[in-house]
């Protein structure tokens, strides 16, 4: 068995042509609706994903019932739901985000696993300005810019990351102590 999601199908002189993809969010979003049953029955709702096939995908999500942790069910008990979904990407690495209307919230959640120390949000230029302590600033940017690159495609907003002044100052500190 094969799985795929159904970009188009069109009519060309020689039949029926389907347009088939793997690497697709949407193909994110319809493994979690056919595994997540929270997900198929609409208490979960998908809000975006964020995909570099075959490496990494990020996917928001809320829950339409205050009861349900919408992460928790995507993830499921020991990790089943999440882990079929995994499988299924060639054990692509996942990230499941808690959607928030407050984009201080949601771009926070969407860089994690890094840890922001301050954050600023734009409204007027789109962009949202975060620091990060100095010796987690790779973290917070990812492999190649990965982790930015998704979190951006994931919110939506531009998304401009620098190291913590103050924890530069404190390492030059201790640095002349030590000297």
């Amino acid at each position: 068995t094969i799985r795929a999601y159904v970009m188009r199908v069109q009519n060309e002189s020689s039949g029926p042509a389907v347009t088939l993809s793997r690497a697709c969010p949407d193909f994110v979003r319809a493994l979690f609706k056919q595994e997540v049953s929270e997900v198929a029955d609409g208490t979960v709702e998908i809000m975006a994903v964020a995909r570099d096939p075959g490496r990494r995908s990020k996917v928001a999500v809320r829950s339409l019932d205050m009861r349900v942790d919408p992460a928790s069910a995507c993830i499921g008990t020991r990790g089943s739901r999440v882990r079929a979904v995994v499988q299924e990407l060639n054990n692509e690495k996942l990230d499941i985000v808690k959607y928030s209307e407050d984009p201080e919230i949601y771009v926070a959640e969407a860089l994690k696993p890094a840890e922001l120390t301050t954050i600023y949000v734009d409204d007027e230029t789109h962009t949202v300005h975060a620091t990060v302590p100095a010796d987690k600033l790779s973290l917070a940017i990812g492999a190649k810019g990965q982790n930015v690159r998704l979190a951006t495609k994931l919110t939506g907003w531009k998304i401009e990351i620098t190291a913590d002044k103050e924890a530069d100052f404190d390492d030059l500190d201790q640095e002349d102590a030590q000297d």
